[in-house]
């Protein structure tokens, strides 16, 4: 079961390091926020979602 913890908080250090790294060249970039700015909602979402899932997958493992 930590494993699957572990694996879930690596993939949001991921995410989270290409959500910071990616907002900010997009709204840098001229006219890339209107190309790109349903990814960046998705991400965001999926960002929220897995702090949720692993917050509450945190409270089953010892």
């Amino acid at each position: 079961m930590s494993i699957l913890l572990q694996v879930l908080v690596f993939f949001l250090i991921l995410l989270s390091t290409a959500l910071v790294v990616g907002i900010p060249v997009v709204l840098a970039s001229p006219g890339q926020w209107e190309r790109l700015k349903n990814v960046i909602y998705s991400g965001s979402a999926a960002w929220s979602a897995l702090v949720i899932i692993i917050g509450v997958f945190n409270s089953f493992v010892k």
